[in-house]
C-alpha cells in the first residue's frame, strides 16, 4: 500500500520548502506516524495521534484554519502533533501548541498555532 501524500497549504513552521509529505503509519495501532518529504530531501517528522497521550487535548482550529482546509465539519479533521525525540528518547515532547490538522476528505493540512493558548510547546510524551 502507498502512503497517502498530505499536502500543507502553507509550510511548516521550520521547513519553508516542503509542503508535501507522506504520512507513514509507524506501529499498528495509529498512534505513531512519520511525515517524510515527498521530494526526497531527507525531511522526516515523528508525529503522535494525540488522545492516547494526552486525553484532554481538545484544541480549537482557528476559523482560517477550517477555511484554508475547506473543513465541512469536525469529523473532517485529524490532528496530529509533532513529536521531538531528541538525544535520547525517553525525554520525548510534543508539541501541544501547533498541532496539524489534516482534512481527511482534501489529504490537505496545515499547522495551527493555537494563540492565546497556555499549552505546551514541550510536553512531556511519557510521564515516570
Amino acid at each position: 500500500m502507498t502512503a497517502p501524500v498530505i499536502e500543507f497549504v502553507t509550510p511548516l513552521m521550520g521547513l519553508a520548502g516542503q509542503t508535501s509529505f507522506h504520512l507513514v503509519p509507524l506501529d499498528e495501532d495509529g498512534t505513531l506516524w512519520s511525515l517524510r518529504d515527498v521530494a526526497g530531501s531527507g525531511v522526516r517528522l515523528v508525529v503522535v495521534a494525540p488522545l492516547r497521550f494526552f486525553p484532554g487535548y481538545s484544541p480549537e482550529i482557528d476559523d482560517d484554519t477550517v477555511l484554508a482546509l475547506d473543513l465541512r465539519d469536525a469529523t473532517e479533521a485529524a490532528v496530529l502533533n509533532v513529536v521531538n525525540i531528541g538525544d535520547d528518547p525517553t525525554n520525548a515532547t510534543v508539541n501541544l501548541l501547533a498541532p496539524i490538522v489534516i482534512n481527511h476528505r482534501t489529504l490537505q493540512a496545515a499547522q495551527a498555532v493555537l494563540v492565546g493558548s497556555d499549552l505546551p510547546l514541550r510536553a512531556p510524551l511519557l510521564t515516570a
